[in-house]
């Protein structure tokens, strides 16, 4: 798939028809009686579930080629996992129905089985989170064994720690509550509150971890002029350490093979300002790299003002305008790096499609929690109005259930 080729933004406004559909076939059926009509329904909540998830998928699909990055793509993918286990729900509903006709006991199946939606999606995604967490404590102890410790090292412990432990809540907690009403309501209450902001958490976390490894694994088209790369920690005799020298020479790598295929050649923005601790900036390191390398320094132009990626991306445009030359911009980074530096530049309105530079194993998944953490702390709003809807759509279902 060519990524960044679409000039229109998909929309879903589609889930509307399906919704409002949906909606008026089991209102229906249910003020026609919900349990004589309980097969019928769980049949049309899974094909609605069915239809919801064609749309994210679609709409993944088309934003890759609009914008790869972008919080849609992780919204999408999370979000149609979320669904697909509801519509399992429903699916084994109807195959009970099917078995034993007369299990259609509760007249408001429907609306118990939305209530316990985020929990379902929890348990059934049980055996990945447990998957998950002990791999990513593995390569986090491989990386404190190799790299030292620090907090930045134990990052992936600690988010190991509380899927585990958000698991372990909802098993040990989730039994059958006896007392009044009101204290069953009351507990009911909590454990869906707690499962629907895990459920947002654990859908952001697998849809990063997949628009992190589709960025990681993409490459632009061989037709571009420019060539971004961002800075990082140099060592202290100004030579590139093992994580830039891997950006520098991956830009290399995609230059020759641009060079080769369209006889192309493209202009090097080495991007890095300098450190307090740092005795050259990393763009003089980078240019020095590339120049060492063979690229004439003609092709090389320095930004040396940047501090963080964001800058990297801003000042680098900046350079590019200031060429007085329009064209396609590319971008070189580490794997793990390539949909947040993405992100950024799309966010200075600066198309650009990246290319990803291996690293260590057990860097990697680290590494990728950081950039979890990072990005929960954009689009606040966003995500403030996702996570809002969920919590107040499962404390209705509850007061509902328990009218």
């Amino acid at each position: 798939m060519k990524f960044d080729t679409r000039d229109k933004k998909p929309h879903v406004f589609w889930l509307l028809i399906p919704t409002a559909a949906a909606a008026a076939a089991v209102g229906f059926l249910m003020a026609r009686g919900a349990q004589k009509n309980a097969l019928p329904i769980c049949l049309i909540m899974a094909a609605y579930c069915l239809s919801v998830i064609g749309i994210l998928m679609h709409a993944f699909r088309e934003q890759l080629k609009y914008n790869p990055y972008s919080y849609n793509t992780i919204i999408y993918v999370g979000f149609s996992l979320f669904t697909l286990s509801v519509m399992v729900t429903y699916l084994v509903l109807t195959v009970r129905l099917l078995q034993t006709p007369g299990f259609a006991g509760q007249t408001d199946l429907i609306l118990h089985v939305l209530l316990d939606s985020a929990k379902n999606y929890m348990l059934l995604s049980a055996p990945f989170i447990l998957l998950f967490s002990s791999a990513l404590c593995v390569s986090n102890i491989t990386l404190i064994r190799r790299e030292g410790r620090s907090l930045v090292n134990v990052l992936g412990i600690i988010l190991s720690f509380l899927l585990l432990a958000g698991l372990a809540f909802l098993f040990f907690f989730d039994r059958s509550a006896s007392g009044s009403a009101r204290e069953v309501m009351i507990h009911d209450l909590i454990i869906n509150l707690f499962a629907a902001v895990y459920l947002y958490f654990e859908c952001m976390l697998i849809g990063t971890i997949n628009a992190d490894a589709i960025a990681a694994r993409s490459e632009p088209e061989p037709d571009r002029d420019f060539l971004i790369i961002p800075g990082c920690a140099i060592r202290a005799d100004g030579t590139p350490t093992p994580l830039l020298k891997g950006r520098i020479d991956r830009a290399l790598e995609f230059a020759e093979k641009q060079k080769k295929l369209t006889g192309r050649g493209i202009t090097f923005i080495a991007s890095g300002g300098k450190g307090t601790d740092e005795v050259i900036s990393e763009s003089a390191c980078i240019a020095r790299y590339l120049e060492e390398s063979g690229v004439p320094a003609e092709r090389i132009i320095l930004e040396d003002r940047s501090t963080n990626t964001f800058e990297n991306m801003k000042f680098s445009k900046e350079k590019i305008l200031e060429t007085g030359r329009s064209g396609k911009i590319a971008f070189a980074t580490t794997n793990y790096h390539v949909f947040r530096s993405g992100l950024f530049a799309r966010r200075v309105k600066m198309r650009a499609v990246g290319m990803g530079a291996p690293t260590k194993w057990y860097y990697w998944p680290n590494a990728a929690v950081r950039e979890f953490i990072g990005l929960l702390t954009k689009h606040r709003g966003k995500q403030a109005l996702i996570l809002g809807g969920l919590v107040i759509a499962y404390v209705v279902m509850t007061v509902l259930a328990y009218r």
